[in-house]
């Protein structure tokens, strides 16, 4: 690849080079790029926003992240916060903090993920901002979408004697992370030594290109069932049980043998002497879907492909407890990765 210093072209030359060819795809998009501010049109449907920010050293290492795979993630994960809405995500901005090390061509190829991830998930890229960094890549993200009013769905409205679901399997993008970082320091220590990344295909896609779970929410608008509470599980399945049940005044139960692992990841964890369980419970950057449905949804849903049963609700005063394959119970606790702690070692994942 050849390299090009960002300042052949300059600020304003960048984002020309990087969005001239942008093509809307959403009504609601009035105006996107190329103003003071993007104009959209909702036609009174109630309008979903949310926004993340990856950090350098922190989210992601570049060491070991193609650029391309990191546009494609910062623009997935903010569609995953409207499709735990029940919501459609449509327009995206995206602002950038950008070392001197930065080239034009490293910046295609962030900019091709974002373009790719945009086109899988029909969202338009309206617009965004530039700057410079003195501490590495900083990538803020804000998505919009929309939904009916009577389809929004809440973190809030569980009530007890309720399902509790989950799509696809759980600790894969945790352990993907832990084999990045194993093989990272391997390679430090010998940089002539290759990394051995063979049987293990699935754990890496998963922490380095998740895909936000459109395709449940369409199944579930496709079979008729509307969750009575959801969320995206990007803090790990502990973490999210424990917002839906303190935000909906219930308690709940799981049962570990139902919790759903992939083979790679109980290979992984094995590997490195570590719990799949306790992986899938507090590891994160999953980013399927967590949800609660009525009782009598039930036999539906256990027959559905790519999700799970993995417990149900009950009063608040009961507490958040998971009984384990040997039948013993314990209360549930969340340990997911938190901001501000005082020593963070290397990326973390949030």
């Amino acid at each position: 690849m050849s390299y090009t210093e960002l300042s052949a072209l300059g600020e304003f030359g960048l984002i020309d080079h990087l969005t001239r060819d942008i093509r809307l795809k959403n009504a609601s998009t009035r105006k996107g790029v190329g103003d003071d501010a993007a104009v959209l049109d909702y036609e009174g449907k109630r309008v979903l926003v949310s926004t993340d920010m990856l950090i350098e050293g922190v989210h992601f290492d570049l060491a070991y992240t193609p650029l391309k795979h990191l546009g494609y993630k910062a623009v997935a994960v903010n569609a995953s916060d409207i499709y735990a809405m029940n919501g459609t995500p449509r327009q995206i901005t995206l602002s950038l903090a950008l070392s001197n090390h930065a080239s034009i061509e490293g910046m295609e190829e962030f900019y091709a993920g974002v373009y790719l991830a945009c086109e899988r998930y029909g969202i338009d890229l309206v617009g965004g901002d530039t700057t410079s960094s003195r501490t590495g890549m900083c990538i803020s993200v804000t998505v919009l979408g929309e939904a009916e009013e009577e389809e929004v769905v809440y973190r809030n409205t569980a009530a007890p004697n309720q399902l509790i679901c989950v799509s696809g399997d759980l600790g894969a993008a945790y352990m993907g992370l832990q084999l990045l970082e194993r093989e990272k320091v391997v390679f430090q220590g010998n940089d002539r030594t290759q990394p051995d990344f063979a049987g293990y295909e699935y754990i890496l896609e998963r922490q380095l290109k998740p895909e936000a779970r459109r395709d449940i929410v369409e199944l579930l608008r496709e079979k008729g069932v509307r969750p009575t509470a959801m969320i995206d599980i990007s803090d790990g399945l502990a973490s999210e049980v424990m917002h839906i049940c303190k935000d909906s005044k219930v308690g709940c139960n799981l049962y570990e043998e139902r919790i759903p692992i992939d083979y790679q990841t109980f290979k992984m964890a094995e590997e490195l002497n570590m719990n799949a369980t306790v992986c899938a419970l507090s590891g994160g950057e999953d980013y399927e879907l967590l949800f609660t449905a009525p009782l009598d949804r039930h036999d539906l849903l256990s027959a559905l492909p790519g999700i799970s049963v993995i417990g149900h609700t009950c009063r608040e005063e009961e507490g958040c407890r998971m009984t384990t394959r040997d039948g013993n119970t314990f209360e549930l606790k969340a340990q997911g990765w938190t901001n501000f702690t005082k020593k963070e070692e290397g990326p973390s994942h949030e």
